[in-house]
Formats: C-alpha cells, sequence, structure tokens
C-alpha cells in the first residue's frame, strides 16, 4: 500500500489533536489522508470506519467486544492509541483480530511537573489566593500551609513518572519513601531514597502520591482501610488512575479532616465528563459535584499530560506506529491482553499474532 493513500479516521478529536497531527503529518514519511470525528468511537459512530484503514482513539473511547466486532467487519486491522493506558480496550476480544498500538511513553516531565504544581497549590492555597485577590481582597487569613523541606513524601510507583517526581521533590529537600512492586534499588542507591512498605508509606508520609498503573490488585488501593492507617491531615495526590482512589471514601475523609487535601488529576467516572464543556449545565454526577464543593481538593481534568512536548510526541509516536505497521508490518508498541499475562509471541515475531 502506498503510505500516502493511506486513510485515518481520528475520534474524540479536539482542535489541539488537529493542529498537531495536521502539522506533523507534513512529515514525508506521512503523508496520511486523516478525517477528523469530534465525538466519541460509539455503537452510533463505529459504521464511519468503514472505508478506513486505521482507527485512532482516545482514553474516553469505549472500545468493548462489540465495537471491536464492528470494526473488524470494516476491514480495520489496527487500533491506534493516542496514550499510554489501554485499559478502555477489550484486549481480549481484540486478540487474532485487530492489533491494538499505544504511545507507551511521552514526557514523564509534563505528568510529574503537574503533580508538584498541584501540591504547592494545595499546600500554598494558591487557587483561594488568585480567587481573593480577583476580587481585591488581599487578606492571607485561611491560606497558612507547611514547609515541604524535612516532610515525607510517599511516591507509590517509581516508573518514569514516580521517579522524576522523586527527584523534583529530593530538590525540595523531601525525605522519600517509595513503593513498588519492581523496586529500582540501584536508582534508590543514587537518589538516597528508601523503598518501604505501603504500610510504612501511609503511616509516615505527610504527602503520598500515586504512579502506578491500574491493575485489577490495586483497584481502590487508597480506600477506607487505608486512609485509616494515615496521618492526620495527609495530603493525596492522583495523576495515576480514577480507580485508583475510592472516591466515597475520600470524601468521607475530607469530611472527617483525617485527609487535609486532595489534588486529583483523575477521576473514576471522568469519561463522562472531562475533555468537554459543561459549564452551562448542572453536574448530575453526585459524587464529583462533592468533590468540587471542597474547598481543599483541586481537580484538573486529566491534563497532566497536556504539554506541548507532549502532544508532539504523542502524535509522532501514533503516526509512526502506523507507518511501522503498514509499510514494515512491524507493532514494537502494540498490546495484548496476553502481554500482560506474559503469554505473548511479540517478543519473537515481532507482533501479538
Amino acid at each position: 500500500m502506498q503510505h500516502g493513500k493511506l486513510r485515518i479516521i481520528l475520534f474524540d478529536a479536539k482542535p489541539y489533536d488537529q493542529e498537531f497531527f495536521n502539522r506533523i503529518n507534513q512529515d514525508p514519511r506521512y503523508g496520511y489522508e486523516i478525517r477528523y470525528i469530534t465525538g466519541r468511537l460509539t455503537e452510533d459512530t463505529v459504521a464511519l470506519t468503514a472505508g478506513f484503514d486505521c482507527v485512532c482513539v482516545f482514553v474516553n473511547d469505549d472500545i468493548n467486544a462489540s465495537i471491536i466486532n464492528k470494526l473488524y467487519e470494516n476491514g480495520i486491522r489496527i487500533l491506534a492509541l493516542r496514550s499510554a493506558g489501554y485499559n478502555n480496550v477489550d484486549l481480549d476480544a481484540a486478540y487474532r483480530k485487530i492489533h491494538v498500538v499505544r504511545v507507551p511513553a511521552y514526557s514523564p516531565y509534563a505528568i510529574a511537573e503537574h503533580t508538584v504544581a498541584l501540591m504547592l497549590s494545595l499546600n500554598r492555597k494558591i487557587h483561594k489566593a488568585y480567587i481573593r485577590t480577583r476580587e481585591n481582597n488581599f487578606t492571607i487569613n485561611g491560606l497558612l500551609g507547611f514547609d515541604m523541606h524535612g516532610k515525607t513524601a510517599g511516591v507509590i510507583g517509581t516508573g518514569k513518572i514516580g521517579k522524576m517526581v522523586i527527584q523534583i521533590l529530593k530538590g525540595f529537600g523531601m525525605k522519600i519513601l517509595a513503593f513498588d512492586v519492581y523496586p529500582d534499588f540501584k536508582f534508590a542507591e543514587q537518589t538516597g531514597i528508601e523503598y518501604a512498605s505501603l504500610d510504612t508509606i501511609y503511616q509516615e508520609s505527610d504527602i503520598i502520591t500515586l504512579h502506578c498503573p491500574l491493575t485489577p490488585e490495586n483497584v481502590h488501593m487508597i480506600n477506607a482501610d487505608t486512609i485509616s492507617r494515615m496521618k492526620k491531615g495527609v495530603m493525596i495526590i492522583n495523576t495515576g488512575r480514577g480507580k485508583l482512589i475510592n472516591t466515597r471514601d475520600l470524601i468521607a475523609a475530607l469530611k472527617e479532616r483525617k485527609i487535609g487535601s486532595a489534588g486529583l488529576d483523575v477521576y473514576e467516572e471522568e469519561g463522562d465528563y472531562f475533555f468537554e464543556d459543561f459549564s452551562a449545565e448542572p453536574i448530575s454526577d453526585d459524587i464529583l459535584a462533592r468533590l468540587l464543593s471542597f474547598p481543599n481538593v483541586l481537580v484538573t481534568s486529566h491534563q497532566a499530560f497536556f504539554t506541548r512536548e507532549a502532544i508532539e510526541k504523542i502524535t509522532e509516536t501514533t503516526l509512526e506506529n502506523i507507518r511501522l505497521y503498514f509499510e514494515q508490518n512491524q507493532l514494537p508498541n502494540e498490546i495484548c491482553y496476553r502481554c500482560s499475562e506474559g503469554k505473548c509471541t511479540r517478543v519473537t515475531t515481532g507482533h501479538c499474532f
């Protein structure tokens, strides 16, 4: 197939998606025909994929078994995710039908810096101070924070993002306790941090920040039981996955003042709201509405990744994933359910099936 004739249909397309894809698609390696659909890929829109060679989706597109089967019937053999996460895809249904590729890494700096921005904003009440001064109120009562220097941060997950957060927090002079299923003891030795049990992190940390992938084992790892073991007034930060936290239990702990503050870039049921504008209508999700009512809670709409450098990397990797498949039958960033079970043939064959 001549790559210039390749047709891509891209769902949930925002203005920034179109800006970056249009620019990077001008590279001579690509030059594809891209159709942008502002809506998400659903049962109602899947028919639009007929006649295209590749479907490109984002985190809020629900790629269930029914959608997979209809894509397959429409001749789609590759699904390109503009994300690292893939929990919105039924990999079991896709296996031996459609190749699923993702963007495994883009900018750990972007997410790490946003994580620390949430910490600083909550600690020093920047969001509240901004509102006050905009209304010509220059009092500082109620804006008291604490020195981060000398405090203990518990970092759960020490992949690229977690390590970057650790390096930033070390710069503040914080003590770091880390947890990872696969600890990097060489990194710990180089940076002077300590790996500890989750219980130790819960008991000793002034700030707990989540950077681990979502797995069946850690769904709702932050819950009433684990919160009960934490310091009174602890700050919780989550720029990982929404379902790492039981939101109802978080709200109860905020009401009881067990948790002092929370910074959330992700939310369990974010798919119904995040990335969309609901400013002209009430929020029907009572749990999200309650979260937003707390003065000591900052919610951002899954924007930690959102820097120019990260979007550029996501776009480049997505287009390269597509090019490598159609031109060289290579799928270096493929993911399937057998990969997670350690049973995939990709290591020896170059692709999952």
